[in-house]
């Protein structure tokens, strides 16, 4: 080679360095660790006034007021190395239903064509019981809730799409570290009896009852900025119980608004706030009633306590991550319809090929937790198995066979549609370098989630998985899912495991399919989607008629005002003439303001979504509406001269248009 040549071949290697340095940091090749990701967030808080909730199934538990407002938190993430995306959603909601999958879907669909698909997008629900209900397809989710209720699906399914919408817009490189440890002292397994049915030598490979252990993933923007986090731990937000009725997203809600406020997230629509999500894993049998169960008088301290520790160990193990993750990003997803799986013996330990069997539920369903729960109706109690009594003769015989010891109550799986309850389900697996998550349309008990964990990572474990997590209630819900063994003793989430006896196997089976295809990289069969029902839904809501004050009163108008002076620790309250919540639902928006008076004027210091404040409604005669707002005055809030602001709408009985009010306090010092 000659001289010029060489000179030649230099000077080009130089260029390709300088080319190289100076690229676009989005378009360097830096799969080995780097990834992109966006994070957002976004309102989903639906009407908080005369609408059932969706937890407990108590038709009279209807929302009256807000205690925090539930968000949708969303992480887009792709990979460098592959190029593909994958998003995560976690919903400050009881159920994410399959109707709302699809809601979201179309609106991704239509503003960003095929780059969002059922493949790609996971939506998990963290499960609380005190949201608003009415936005699943299924008679059995609505049936309490008085019919499908059309307002509250529209707010959250356009709340998910807007925090999908947010994470896209905010998409940088970034680096993602992952770490993980033990949460004690949180959590219980409030079905003790049932998992004692699970074989000792299972049993004796772990140390707890329940899952203890919480994983995190870490997200810094590639400029060292926080970008936020999300983290999985296994138990169930029911510590505030069936008497409530304010909208709250309980311990795991709590957790994320303690972590995004230390991190300067003031819901204030900023575009690249700090989200902090607490997802939920297979909590199915987890409790986090350690004082019992909800009395109605210390719900939201039980929660803020138990969101305290999660919070508190979310806190130790982001600020102590220091693991990359590594790799790609992939994904498989596959319907299958579970009201007949054949399930081979390799899974069900039996010697004959076992199936699965059209949905029903058991009578233990309906007498509901006792922990949590329960439903108090008095024929009704746990562990109500088959004995050959009356009920036995009921006319599905077949049915009940299938389902073995489940006394058979509600055969929702005989319906010549899906009108009841959902057959087809998703099976979805996520990869993110060497983490696994498991997407599962049920509630999942701790052994269930062990074993399916086990059976997933047996497959990936060959292509570098070290890590996997049930990511519960995501993608669409169909009640429970125990073991074989916790089934037979039929506690309340054996009664509410839908296909039978043979659930959890036919499961195990079906993932394993879907993450050898991955582990493969070969497509897997998309199964035959969910039947839709968007056209065949009913209402029995009356919705808001008219608002009235009584004579010589105004809207805003104070009722009862605050006193003149408090202390830090006392509560403050006062109450309006109002008009119904559901006019204006205010998203991103506040019904109440608190006001602190600087030399600048008066500057909001809480809202209707800080867990000092809430806001409750009061329907008074027929049209009259009473609003009462608290305020528990933290202990450490500045000196000074506070008020307490409302606004709302009302609406007219002629022209049936809505028209804004606003009401005020006294000023009172706090010192």
């Amino acid at each position: 080679m000659t001289q010029k040549w060489c000179l030649t071949l230099f000077f080009l290697f130089l260029l390709f360095l300088t080319e190289a340095v100076n690229a676009d940091p989005l378009e360097r090749p830096y799969c080995d660790q780097d990834f992109l990701v966006g994070q957002g967030i976004s309102d989903i808080t639906g009407p908080p006034a005369e609408i059932p909730m969706m937890g407990y199934g108590m038709m009279e538990q209807t929302t009256a007021g807000i205690h925090m407002r539930l968000r949708s938190r969303a992480f887009i993430l792709q990979s460098l190395c592959n190029e593909k995306r994958v998003v995560f959603v976690s919903a400050d909601l009881g159920m994410i239903f399959q109707a709302v999958k699809t809601g979201v879907l179309q609106r991704l669909r239509e503003t960003f064509g095929d780059l969002y698909t059922d493949q790609n997008i996971l939506l998990s629900a963290i499960h609380t019981h005190s949201g608003p209900g009415g936005y699943s397809h299924h008679i059995l989710y609505d049936f309490t809730i008085k019919g499908f209720h059309a307002k509250t699906y529209q707010v959250i399914v356009n709340g998910i799409y807007k925090s999908i919408v947010n994470a896209h817009h905010n998409i940088q490189r970034s680096k993602l570290f992952l770490n993980k440890g033990k949460l004690q002292f949180a959590s219980m397994n409030r079905s003790r009896a049932a998992y004692l049915m699970n074989p000792m030598d299972e049993r004796m490979r772990y140390p707890d009852d329940t899952n203890k252990e919480m994983l995190l993933l870490k997200f810094v923007g590639f400029n060292g900025k926080p970008i936020g986090l999300v983290n999985w731990f296994a138990v169930h937000p029911t510590n505030v119980g069936n008497a409530n009725r304010l909208i709250t997203s309980d311990n795991k809600g709590y957790a994320s608004y303690l972590f995004e406020t230390m991190m300067g997230n003031h819901y204030d629509s900023s575009p690249d706030a700090f989200v902090a999500a607490f997802a939920q894993a297979d909590e199915g049998d987890v409790s986090p009633n350690l004082w019992g169960p909800p009395d109605g008088t210390s719900d939201y301290e039980h929660a803020q306590a138990i969101g305290i520790k999660q919070f508190e160990k979310a806190k130790a193990l982001y600020e102590s991550a220091s693991v990359p993750v590594k790799g790609t990003i992939d994904y498989r997803h596959s319907y299958v319809d579970f009201s007949h799986v054949t399930v081979e013996p390799e899974w069900s330990g039996e010697d004959i090929e076992v199936r699965t069997c059209p949905a029903a539920l058991g009578a233990s369903f309906a007498a509901g937790s006792v922990e949590d729960g329960p439903s108090h109706l008095p024929i009704f109690r746990e562990g109500m198995v088959s004995r050959s009594k009356w009920w036995d003769r009921l006319p599905w015989p077949n049915l009940q066979e299938c389902h073995k010891e489940k006394i058979i109550l509600l055969p929702t799986g005989l319906s010549p549609t899906s009108l009841w309850t959902q057959k087809s389900i998703p099976i979805q697996i996520v990869t993110i370098g060497p983490l696994a998550l498991v997407a599962l349309p049920f509630e999942c008990t701790t052994m269930c989630g062990r074993r399916i964990r086990e059976t997933v990572a047996k497959e990936l474990r060959p292509v570098g998985i070290t890590d996997v997590v049930i990511a519960g209630l995501s993608n669409a819900y169909v009640g429970y899912m125990t073991t074989r063994e916790e089934y037979s003793l039929q506690h309340y989430e054996g009664g509410s495991t839908y296909f039978g006896p043979w659930m959890l196997a036919a499961f195990q089976q079906e993932a394993s399919r879907v993450a050898r295809a991955l582990k493969n990289d070969e497509p897997v069969d998309p199964g035959p989607e969910p039947e839709d029902l968007s056209t065949r839904q009913k209402s029995f809501h009356l919705g808001v008629w008219f608002d009235e004050t009584p004579p010589g009163q105004d809207f805003g108008d104070v009722i009862e005002d605050t006193k003149t002076d408090y202390t830090p620790g006392q509560t403050a309250h006062v109450s309006f003439w109002g008009a119904h919540l559901n006019n204006e639902l205010f998203i991103e928006n506040s019904y109440l303001k608190i006001q602190l008076l600087t030399p600048d004027g008066w500057i909001d210091v809480a809202h209707d979504w800080d867990p000092e404040t809430t806001i409750t409604w009061k329907r008074r005669g027929v049209s009259y509406s009473e609003i009462l707002i608290t305020w528990a005055i933290p202990l450490g809030v500045s000196p000074g001269t506070y008020r307490i602001l409302h606004q709302g709408y009302s609406k007219d009985f002629w022209t049936r248009r809505t028209y804004p009010y606003s009401g005020r306090s006294r000023s009172f010092l706090v010192h």
